[in-house]
């Protein structure tokens, strides 16, 4: 059981003031039932990560916590994505495309998507920071914490952590609210690498912390 002075600490740290909650190709061409990568999709559901992600979104929404959704397209053309690694290859011979407007690249359900969140559309690279405009957003928001949540552990999670941290963010990453393939690799990547540089906790420890009134002044949607 974690201890009050750690439970303290996160609690600071997820101050809904300077913490966004970051979504990573939570889209229903990854993780919904027709999605491309069948295997992740079914990681993604069986673990409940889907679902703690859901539950996440649904928390921030309620205390003023700003969501961001990173999602990974392309072109029907492909013009301006990445050719230069074997994973891109192989993603344009899928049967199912993340083409840009298509019913691919919307966020997937049980996750809710509030007027007032952030999505991010990028077409090239493996990371949802670099090169995007998730970093001058983040900083324009006032962010400090990077909550990380979705997939997958193998490629796009990792990335994430790793770039937060080198721009200066503290990263949170809710164990639970990851998934990746094999499901046996998901806690070994997190043990041994995610927890060198991120706060690992849990969906309900961010919950937890999140059992607050919504900040004053906070935006309400339209």
């Amino acid at each position: 059981m974690p201890s009050r002075e750690s439970h303290e600490r996160l609690t600071a740290l997820l101050d809904p003031a300077t913490t966004v909650l970051l979504t990573v190709e939570c889209q229903q061409g990854v993780v919904g039932p027709d999605s491309a990568l069948p295997e992740l999709a079914a990681a993604a559901r069986s673990s409940g990560a889907l679902a703690n992600i859901a539950r996440l979104v649904a928390a921030a929404h309620g205390s003023g916590v700003q969501v961001m959704h990173a999602i990974a397209e392309s072109r029907p053309d492909g013009r301006g994505g990445n050719r230069n690694a074997r994973l891109f290859r192989a993603a344009a011979r899928l049967p199912v495309q993340q083409h840009t407007g298509s019913t691919a690249v919307r966020v997937a359900p049980p996750i809710e998507v509030a007027g007032e969140d952030l999505v991010v559309r990028r077409l090239h690279g493996l990371s949802p920071l670099a090169g995007t405009d998730v970093d001058p957003l983040l900083r324009n928001l006032g962010c400090r914490t990077l909550v990380v949540t979705g997939v997958s552990a193998n490629i796009a999670i990792p990335n994430a952590v790793f770039d937060a941290v080198n721009l200066g963010y503290t990263a949170v990453v809710p164990a639970d609210a990851i998934a990746g393939v094999p499901a046996e690799y998901t806690p070994a990547m997190v043990r041994n690498t995610l927890a060198l540089v991120a706060t690992v906790t849990t969906t309900d420890a961010v919950l937890g912390g999140w059992k607050r009134p919504r900040r004053q002044g906070a935006a309400t949607p339209a």
